[in-house]
């Protein structure tokens, strides 16, 4: 859920990580520099340096920190969620000190390889890893970061600010921009690894031109073979970027737990852990969690919510089951072994699948939202089969909470569409007709149903979006069920020719 407020203490450790990632940031600015100064010149009067140059220093730790402040407060107004997790500060701040050092060591010699250094890797990988407007926006932070970076560069050796260094300048800037901005649209819409290489070709057009457009025009001589110059370390800009994008990515995936659209269909392979138990060992469960996935991503796509996250948190709904994987109806043939138990131990087994779900997925440490949902996708909705059972063998006075799942109610958008999805393709496979007006009246019913008993109370979905979830159910599930035709009893053999 989107927070509308922050704690006091969730203030104070946001602005403490804050005040630390700066000051590491101006650290690493000045540690660059000096190692620059080094691997140029063979000095080490670093001192000396700093001290002689102390004015401008200063100037940038100042217009460093104003950015920075900035950025707080666009967080502050824009994405709560971000400040309040001390790890996605983490993150964000781990992200522009590893871009920026890469770009920095490239810099080190002032030669046509420098124009080849990755601009554009920030903006891949934030691209993934943030939302579209909170990428952009920290991509500006990141260019201002580098430009910052080179004119602290370009005054401590008093090489000037004019001319070649200005236009230099500018095209930094626009390239991490313009090119950012491409970067981060088109990531956002790659599916696939591969589809991340077919990315590079498309940034080459915006670098290249920037560069031949802010370039050329200073050149006199020998304009052709800079042009050539110019198109090879355009193209190495753009190559070097997705090179590194593909091998940092898994490493920020793995260690802040991200979930981009890669570890998600890697999660949801027959190949992951627990699907491929609860493929072995629950198949009915399985063949379950299959469909109820494909109907949550339709019905994460039909209300813009995310597809593939609904889709992989569908995948781990169930996987509480594998405790006991004989005791629910899709896993049983023929024998019933709830047939021998009391309704009340019954249910115990039964709700108990819930919670055995999300401590098997911390256990695996998956994404703490695949947890959530496999706690929150029956609310605390009756077991109305052995709530009914218990009642005829009772005088019917029985609290019908003793006989429901134990909670909580769905908190998210996702676990509601999944709740939904769950019941209802449950329901529909023991319908006998399976026409679209039955299949609409089950669904809705199931609705209904929940809503009456405030299972949607807590998360944010609004009436309309119900709507628009139960037509899309219907399409999808009168498509899963259809009718077939029944095949003639006829038995064929080569005889018959």
């Amino acid at each position: 859920m989107n927070k509308t407020k922050l704690s006091h203490k969730e203030i104070a450790v946001s602005i403490l990580l804050f005040i630390f990632g700066v000051a590491l940031q101006a650290l690493l600015i000045f540690l660059m520099l000096l190692l620059r100064n080094y691997v140029r010149n063979g000095t080490g009067d670093f001192a000396k340096i700093l001290y002689d140059n102390r004015d401008v220093i200063i100037t940038v730790s100042i217009a460093l920190v104003v950015i920075f402040v900035l950025t707080y407060f666009y967080l502050f107004f824009e994405n709560k969620n971000l400040l309040a997790s001390g790890s996605r500060i983490t993150e964000l701040f781990l992200l522009i000190f590893v871009c920026y050092s890469i770009c920095a060591v490239m810099d080190m010699q002032d030669d046509d390889l420098s124009m080849a250094r990755p601009l554009l890797l920030f903006a891949l990988l934030a691209g993934k890893l943030c939302k579209r407007k909170d990428a952009i926006f920290f991509n500006t932070i990141f260019a201002f970061v580098l430009v910052l970076n080179r004119y602290l560069t370009l005054l401590v050796e008093q090489t000037g600010f004019l001319g070649d260094f200005q236009v230099e300048l500018v095209i930094r800037l626009l390239i991490i921009f313009c090119g950012g901005i491409v970067a981060i649209f088109m990531i956002q819409r790659v599916k696939t690894r591969m589809g991340s290489v077919m990315v590079t070709f498309v940034l080459f057009i915006p670098v290249i031109t920037l560069n031949m457009a802010m370039q050329l025009p200073y050149i006199e001589t020998g304009i052709w073979t800079r042009a050539g110059e110019i198109l090879l370390y355009s193209a190495l800009n753009c190559i070097f970027s997705m090179l590194l994008f593909m091998f940092l990515l898994p490493v920020f995936e793995w260690i802040f737990a991200e979930l981009t659209t890669f570890r998600l269909r890697e999660l949801t392979s027959d190949s992951s852990k627990l699907i491929k138990k609860l493929k072995e060992n629950a198949s009915g469960t399985y063949n379950h969690s299959i469909v109820v996935a494909q109907l949550a991503e339709s019905c994460a796509i039909a209300i813009n919510e995310d597809a593939e996250l609904a889709r992989a948190a569908a995948y781990y709904h169930d996987i509480g089951k594998l405790k006991n994987p004989e005791m629910f109806t899709e896993n049983q043939s023929g024998y019933n072994m709830h047939n021998e138990l009391t309704p009340e131990l019954s249910v115990d087994i039964i709700r108990s699948h819930a919670r055995d779900g999300a401590r098997l997925i911390k256990s695996h440490h998956l994404p703490e939202i695949f947890a959530d949902v496999a706690l929150q996708h029956h609310g605390t909705m009756p077991i109305k089969y052995f709530y009914a059972k218990a009642l005829k063998l009772s005088d019917g006075t029985l609290n019908p909470v003793n006989y429901s799942y134990i909670g909580p109610t769905p908190t998210t958008k996702i676990a509601a569409i999944i709740m939904i999805c769950d019941a209802s393709e449950a329901a529909a496979r023991s319908l006998s007709d399976r026409s679209p007006e039955k299949v609409e009246a089950l669904v809705k019913s199931l609705v209904e149903e929940r809503m009456n008993m405030d299972q949607f109370v807590d998360c944010d979905i609004t009436l309309k979006e119900l709507s628009v979830i139960i037509r899309t159910l219907v399409n999808n599930l009168t498509g899963v069920y259809h009718e077939r035709i029944a095949y003639p009893k006829l038995v064929l053999s080569k005889h018959n020719k």
